[in-house]
């Protein structure tokens, strides 16, 4: 996504600027071209030489540099994005007031592509009508702003909004601008993760290994393409993506439920949760301690959701199930594709180093409905998300 993307990032003077350093790091990361642009003020809390080691590019601090001449109209008319962050109270003001006395506020005027603000503040300038007001004519010009959010500020605690988002939130929304008229730009996609626990008694369950990885990660990538997303999640540790609506379910038939009334109105599912495939029959109404000795259980089957629910699909929509399995799993893969009637089917073995559950990175074959089969080799589960959405996406642009 970012590779070869051209990106301003425009620092202005706050105590949040520290946090720039990370951001103008993770984009390089990512393999996008960053230009930074430091005002007077934000050159007293960061040194430009900290943004030209990060950047590997010459930091821009004013019109008036030797060979600056009309460099604010040229970087305002190639550059993909432009980020500032943090944008305090007066940036936000002279933004609104079309005021261009310094580098960047000349380039903000001089462009006419996707701007993201990430304002930053003292909770009470935010809460001024003023700034409110400035905010929304900026929003009102197509001006797009992540933040503030409600936390720990320079002077203190605050229950108000005043600190500027983190630099990966930042760059999750930065993401989702560029994606803006993407194949999945408006669609609903709903995305199931993690395990499900079926009660043995009131304190034991009965679970899988799961940790929801693979599942977050698409429904990362998913809101980043430019789609609301629905998250139907077991139990993980995991934070919730930004943007993301997350239903928090235990159990199995609470996941069927959950995927059931989010269907009609979905455009994509991504069938990428470990629900338990048995339950115990009959659980236990108190806790047996271990003095009794053996325990025997009965187990028997939870509902199939792909199956239960298939009555409940939106017509046309686009349905990837997942098939992690031991041995033969690519007969096993095919299969469930046909018996459950999918799109796509997502195969991997859960016996293979570095991939299933537990792990921070898989690999898979994407089998499609009509036999053809693309292998993604051992990568992060981040990257294999990107992949399956490139072929979900794919789908949609037929």
């Amino acid at each position: 996504m970012w590779s070869g993307r051209h990106v301003v990032v425009g620092v202005t003077g706050g105590i949040a600027s520290y946090k720039s350093c990370y951001l103008v790091r993770r984009l390089v990361e990512a393999g996008a071209r960053v230009d930074v642009i430091l005002t007077e003020g934000a050159a007293e809390f960061v040194r430009p030489l900290t943004f030209e080691a990060l950047s590997g590019r010459p930091v821009l601090t004013s019109l008036w540099a030797p060979n600056a001449a009309l460099e604010h109209v040229r970087l305002a008319q190639q550059a993909d994005l432009v980020i500032v962050a943090p944008a305090t109270a007066s940036t936000l003001a002279r933004m609104a007031a079309g005021i261009g006395d310094d580098l960047l506020t000349t380039l903000l005027l001089a462009r006419s592509g996707p701007v993201l603000v990430a304002p930053a503040m003292n909770d009470g300038m935010y809460a001024h009508p003023a700034t409110r007001a400035n905010l929304a004519a900026l929003v009102a010009r197509g001006v797009a702003t992540v933040g503030p959010e409600v936390g720990p500020l320079a002077e203190g605690a605050s229950d108000r909004p005043g600190r500027m988002s983190e630099p990966d939130v930042i760059l999750s929304h930065a993401t989702r601008l560029l994606h803006r008229g993407g194949p999945l730009a408006g669609k609903v996609v709903v995305v199931t993760a993690g395990p499900t626990r079926e009660p043995l008694d009131p304190v034991r369950v009965v679970t899988n290994r799961s940790s929801g990885k693979m599942g977050y990660r698409l429904a990362e990538v998913a809101w980043e393409r430019g789609a609301e997303v629905v998250l139907v999640s077991g139990p993980t540790q995991l934070p919730v993506p930004t943007g993301v609506e997350c239903v928090r379910i235990e159990t199995t038939k609470e996941m069927e439920a959950a995927v059931r009334a989010a269907l009609p109105a979905s455009d994509v599912l991504l069938m990428a949760a470990a629900p338990s495939d048995y339950r115990p029959e009959e659980p236990l109404l108190e806790k047996r301690p271990r003095q009794q000795g053996r325990l025997a259980v009965d187990f028997g089957p939870t509902e199939d959701i792909l199956l239960a629910t298939e009555g409940a699909r939106k017509d046309g929509s686009i349905i990837v199930g997942f098939a992690l399995e031991t041995g033969d799993a690519m007969r096993k893969g095919r299969a469930k594709l046909e018996r459950k009637h999918l799109d796509f089917i997502v195969v991997n073995d859960a016996l293979e180093p570095g991939a299933g559950f537990e792990v921070d990175t898989n690999r898979v074959v994407i089998v499609s409905q009509d036999g053809r089969e693309v292998p993604v080799p051992l990568a992060s589960k981040r990257m294999v998300a990107e992949a399956i959405l490139d072929a979900v996406e794919a789908r949609l642009g037929r």
